[in-house]
């Protein structure tokens, strides 16, 4: 089965180096600047999985997060959050308040971020992984 993922960030050499990695283990990858670009493409796609950033120009990471769980075509999306090592952020708080699926901190390898979204697209449709 081949995954559709929504990529979200606004430092674009991020979004490249997340792109060829994930496309090289087989996704369909879209790509979004910002979170408000990122909940329009959402909508329109419904791809399996979204990762985005938190700190972004116009809809931030957890504002695009909230959007996605109010509206009940998104509400178990599986989603994946990038933040900035040195920014607190309570991983137990945001999966209790926001509903992410998984927190990862910059820096991070691209491998260990398919792996995450990997293991995160086998629990949310373990029949239909391949």
């Amino acid at each position: 089965m081949t995954y559709e993922i929504l990529l979200c960030d606004d430092e674009m050499h991020i979004l490249r180096a997340a792109e060829l990695k994930f496309k090289r283990s087989g996704f369909n990858v879209r790509l979004a600047n910002d979170g408000r670009e990122a909940l329009e493409r959402i909508q329109e796609l419904r791809p399996d999985v979204v990762v985005t950033d938190y700190q972004m120009p116009r809809m931030n990471g957890l504002e695009l997060i909230a959007a996605l769980r109010s509206d009940p075509a998104t509400r178990d999306l599986p989603i994946v959050l990038l933040t900035a090592k040195g920014f607190e952020l309570s991983e137990r708080k945001l999966i209790e308040e926001y509903g992410i699926s998984k927190l990862l901190a910059k820096p991070f390898s691209p491998r260990e971020m398919v792996a995450g979204v990997m293991q995160l697209l086998e629990k949310s449709c373990p029949a239909s992984a391949t």
